[in-house]
């Protein structure tokens, strides 16, 4: 399952969780648009796995989390810290990512 983040809250949400990945996105983005389902449908492969859906222009804070500058950008958390990210539009780099955080 997929959460929306709802507050500038995501440093908790990593401190709490053992592997999450996040998709930093915006209203105006296409390929943001254009991976959702794709996030969506990692997320129900990976139940283990926390997924998060951060609006980066709404909260500034979790943005800083991951060097943000281009979206959709997805970062990948285990234990609380930063292991990988990835500015993409394909599939491939995110399955990849995700299999990253779930299996270390």
């Amino acid at each position: 399952m997929v959460k929306e983040l709802e507050q500038d809250n995501l440093s908790t949400i990593i401190a709490e969780s053992d592997s999450v990945v996040v998709q930093y996105m915006a209203g105006w983005c296409g390929n943001c648009r254009v991976m959702k389902p794709k996030f969506k449908k990692l997320a129900g492969e990976n139940e283990a796995t926390t997924f998060i859906m951060v609006d980066a222009e709404k909260f500034p804070e979790s943005r800083k989390m991951a060097n943000v500058n281009n979206l959709p950008t997805f970062a990948a958390f285990k234990n609380g810290s930063l292991i990988n990210q990835v500015q993409t539009n394909k599939f491939e780099l995110l399955k990849d990512l995700v299999n990253e955080v779930a299996s270390n």
